[in-house]
């Protein structure tokens, strides 16, 4: 049997609601891509049995930032009443970091992953065939929600800058929520992904707190890439993985002058793979994650946050959102 593919959801409010074209099927899935908020305490992607208040929730997937360790709570809601919780621990989602949460329906259960590693599984308490709604509440930025068929290939999202979205109370709140509309594609006009080299502005300039995402994938013969934080005289951070030398190499130039490279930390790129990269602006460094894992630290050499007002992304990749 065949199903259409469904037009992905790009840049919806949250939070939001949107219909699942066709239900759910052996072997589809759906990836939620987008960003946690810097400070969050926890947010929610749930499959639904109808978008009404108090509907039935086939899997609730709830990243719990205010519990320690972080914890994943995994859960159905059926009668009006919660199921018993299933929880996760070390999930690679970090606050103020990028991520790709793909589900996948299986016969018995939904197989869960995150930045394309396998996380989880939660055994099926609901027939799968009875949701037709996605859900996505909390204190998390939304890229794209993008559906896949078993012989069909997923539309990458692309992020357009957005302001800050208000804040999320205590959940299973949420369950309350009306429906929000979702913003499809139009039909014909796919949106087209940023192109490499890449420039934006950096409105406002860099401080403490704000982060960068960016989502692509390496070229399969990639030599090398960069992706600079600049200033009108000069890089506050050169961020160049090297593939011939195995290193990511991060530096400052200041008026010309390039200053000492750091090379440690290992490589967490690869040729012909996608990643999700986001660099966190803090008080004394740039913290670097990778997929979800930390991958470097850079001490900040510029410290004239403010003055840091452009990005610029170069080499052997292709981009799919970019989120600055």
């Amino acid at each position: 049997m065949a199903f259409n593919q469904q037009s992905p959801f790009y840049n919806p409010r949250i939070p939001f609601t949107g219909s699942i074209q066709g239900g759910l099927q052996d072997g589809k899935s759906i990836t939620v891509s987008g960003r946690v908020q810097p400070g969050a305490d926890r947010f929610n992607v749930n499959l639904q049995c109808g978008s009404r208040p108090n509907a039935d929730v086939a899997f609730h997937f709830n990243p719990r930032y205010d519990s320690h360790p972080m914890t994943v709570v995994c859960n159905s809601f059926q009668y009006g009443n919660w199921g018993a919780e299933e929880r996760q621990y070390n999930a690679p989602i970090c606050q103020g970091a990028g991520f790709n949460i793909t589900i996948t329906v299986r016969p018995h259960a939904y197989q869960v992953s995150i930045n394309n590693v396998h996380f989880l599984e939660f055994k099926h308490r609901i027939p799968f065939q009875q949701v037709d709604t996605v859900m996505v509440a909390g204190k998390v930025e939304v890229s794209s929600i993008s559906f896949m068929n078993p012989a069909f290939t997923a539309q990458p999202g692309f992020f357009v800058p957005q302001v800050a979205l208000p804040s999320f109370g205590a959940y299973p709140a949420g369950l309350a929520f009306p429906p929000q509309p979702g913003f499809p594609a139009q039909p014909g006009f796919p949106p087209a992904m940023p192109a490499v080299p890449y420039h934006s502005g950096i409105s406002g300039g860099l401080m403490q707190g704000r982060t960068i995402t960016i989502q692509g994938s390496v070229h399969p013969n990639a030599d090398r890439f960069s992706v600079n934080l600049c200033f009108p005289s000069g890089i506050a951070l050169h961020y160049n993985p090297r593939f011939s030398e195995n290193t990511v190499v991060r530096n400052t130039k200041e008026r010309e002058r390039w200053g000492s490279e750091e090379r440690g930390g290992g490589m967490p790129f690869h040729r012909g793979q996608s990643f999700n990269l986001t660099i966190c602006c803090e008080s004394q460094s740039f913290r670097i994650i990778v997929n979800g894992m930390q991958a470097h630290e850079y001490r900040h050499r510029f410290h004239h946050l403010n003055q840091i007002t452009s990005l610029e992304i170069n080499g052997d990749v292709t981009l799919s959102s970019v989120m600055v």
